[in-house]
């Protein structure tokens, strides 16, 4: 098998530049957020809901993703979720009230949930199997290059003054716009595609990817896994006793990779570096540490996956997590904030992350889900992923608040525990295998 490599890495780039939003539109509000609570006079409070906000689009967007994107296609909802990214751009920069930038927020929030769940169900869909996890990898090396964007973006455009958050948010209508153009050149999904009985343009289309034999091949197990019962999954059907296992380890991985407490540090790294007494300009610039750090070991894990393999990634990342975080829980503990290790092992524990459950977890979960429920049992795992994100964010400062910041991140460190084993009990190794054999291994009849 031959595969055309430059247009396979061309489609899968383009789709994941819905990764590159998703990335930027949930950071760019970590450095705004000095700007925002003297522009709009919030508490803390308010303040919680302000960043949290977007988190409910996200919610939304998972929800009816999927089932949109099995109905009309991944490729047509993701026009429209590139057009929502900039509406929620431009509207979010321009808003003076609150109501006003929330409603922006939340749709960008849309945007993102539908990104996060349609652009890697299919870069996974159209890659074969032994390049599928560097494929779908590629959707979290945008997320991360998306995260390091916003946090160059707002510590330069910090000298514009009290209305660079402005600018902060509508320098991302630009990336839309490249995003909405380039989509055009993307093929539809041949497993949608075939769902939809166009076994033609399907054929076409893995073709294209890595010739004739290739595509024969995949064209008779799609059809086989589509076989037998209705060509598009109910979110009823997902529910099925023969998927439990299945939808346990998506839910599961969805949830933990967010109560790993990951976006804690990504949404309020500047406000934690802040409590580590330096300024806003320092604590921006730490944060870009934090973006490169992430891009550097997303890729070194997008070298390995199809190698090593998703669950020792996620094995070494979760392990590494639960170290970080009892390190920082001690150094909270005996207030040594401003201390160097301090803000090292803030910046290390996303470099574990992006090893390990940042891209691993994303590329299983396109993976796990057979043909006929893909898209509604993709929008449960992600809607799971938004609503973990939600109450992780929201529950963050009261936590602090109520037991401290040195037992917040011990409880992250816990979760972590129980990831790893959970993960080494119940999940098998996915590299290198078909999605359609995947089905016969996991689905029980």
């Amino acid at each position: 098998m031959k595969v055309n490599f430059r247009y396979l890495l061309t489609i899968s780039l383009v789709t994941a530049l819905g990764g590159l939003l998703f990335g930027f539109d949930i950071s760019v509000i970590s450095g705004t957020i000095p700007f925002l609570q003297d522009f709009f006079e919030l508490n803390e409070a308010m303040k919680g809901w302000v960043v949290s906000s977007a988190l409910i689009g996200c919610i939304l967007g998972a929800s009816y993703s999927g089932r949109l994107g099995d109905y009309f296609g991944r490729k047509k909802v993701l026009l429209a979720v590139s057009v929502l990214f900039g509406i929620s751009a431009i509207g979010s920069g321009l808003a003076n009230s609150i109501p006003t930038f929330i409603t922006y927020r939340i749709l960008g929030g849309i945007a993102v949930g539908g990104a996060s769940v349609l652009a890697p169900m299919y870069i996974a869909e159209v890659s074969p199997a032994h390049l599928r996890g560097r494929m779908v990898s590629l959707n979290q090396l945008t997320i991360v290059i998306g995260i390091s964007m916003a946090y160059f973006s707002n510590y330069f455009l910090l000298a514009i003054g009290e209305n660079a958050w402005r600018w902060m948010f509508a320098a991302e209508a630009v990336p839309s716009l490249i995003f909405f153009f380039a989509l055009f050149i993307v093929p539809e999904s041949p497993r949608w595609l075939v769902a939809k009985n166009d076994e033609t343009k399907a054929h076409q289309v893995l073709k294209r990817v890595a010739g004739t034999n290739f595509a024969d091949f995949e064209l008779s197990e799609i059809k086989e896994s589509l076989s037998g019962s209705e060509k598009r999954g109910t979110l009823r059907e997902v529910f099925k006793k023969k998927y439990s296992l299945i939808i346990f380890l998506g839910v599961f991985l969805a949830v933990f990779q967010q109560w790993s407490g990951i976006n804690v540090i990504f949404f309020y790294a500047p406000d934690i570096f802040a409590k580590a007494n330096l300024g806003v300009d320092a604590a921006l610039f730490q944060t870009t540490l934090i973006g490169l750090m992430n891009i550097l070991f997303t890729i070194l894990a997008m070298r390995v996956i199809d190698k090593i393999g998703r669950k020792k990634l996620m094995l070494i990342g979760a392990a590494g997590m639960t170290a970080c975080y009892l390190v920082i829980g001690y150094l909270f503990q005996i207030e040594r904030t401003d201390d160097w290790m301090l803000l090292t092992f803030i910046i290390i524990t996303p470099a574990f992350f992006a090893f390990g459950l940042g891209p691993t977890v994303w590329v299983v979960l396109s993976e796990i889900f057979p043909n006929k429920i893909r898209g509604a049992a993709m929008s449960v795992a992600t809607f799971s992923l938004w609503v973990a994100c939600y109450i992780l964010t929201l529950t963050f400062p009261i936590l602090v608040d109520i037991f401290s910041a040195s037992v917040t991140f011990w409880i992250y460190g816990v979760i972590c525990v129980i990831g790893f084993v959970v993960i080494y009990k119940l999940l098998p190794e996915t590299k290198g295998i078909s999605l359609e054999k995947l089905e016969k291994m996991l689905v029980k009849e």
